[in-house]
């Protein structure tokens, strides 16, 4: 997978090795009991299914014009393989609406995991922080959560 120069504002890639097979990986980013240890409140209401949808909860952000509440469908999967969801924010006044998509790889006995989160605008100032805040979220915190979750599943 080539990734598109960092200077691309409207997308942030990031890829993460695992040191484990793709199936628990997969389990990781789709069983509810697991998500509920990475990602924000609400994902224990996570189902493996297309057009399915639930709302994330988290700190509001002013600076970025988040509401703190994020409306997810699922749109695609491919088991073990590929999984794609879209996130709007629930207040209509911020227009903020993307596409995440997780794709993952084997590479040898573990998992190369690639993250594309797509969609921002970048001739809104407030999406562009909100670039900002999440890509450096997406990077330590999150993914670091997700392979602690890893380590003890």
């Amino acid at each position: 997978m080539n990734p598109l120069p960092d200077d691309d504002l409207t997308t942030i890639r990031v890829d993460q090795f695992f040191p484990h097979p793709p199936a628990k990986v997969w389990r990781a980013l789709t069983d509810p009991e697991l998500l509920v240890q990475w990602q924000m409140q609400g994902s224990e209401f996570f189902r493996l299914e297309v057009g399915h949808q639930y709302a994330l909860t988290s700190v509001p952000r002013p600076n970025t014009n988040f509401s703190g509440t994020v409306d997810v469908r699922v749109l695609a999967f491919e088991p073990e393989r590929m999984l794609s969801v879209r996130w709007a924010d629930r207040d209509p006044a911020n227009s903020a609406e993307w596409t995440i998509t997780w794709t993952l790889e084997q590479e040898g006995r573990g998992t190369r995991l690639f993250l594309v989160h797509e969609g921002f605008d970048p001739d809104d100032p407030a999406q562009m922080m909100a670039r900002q805040i999440m890509d450096g979220g997406w990077r330590s915190h999150v993914l670091r959560s997700l392979g602690q979750a890893l380590d003890r599943a």
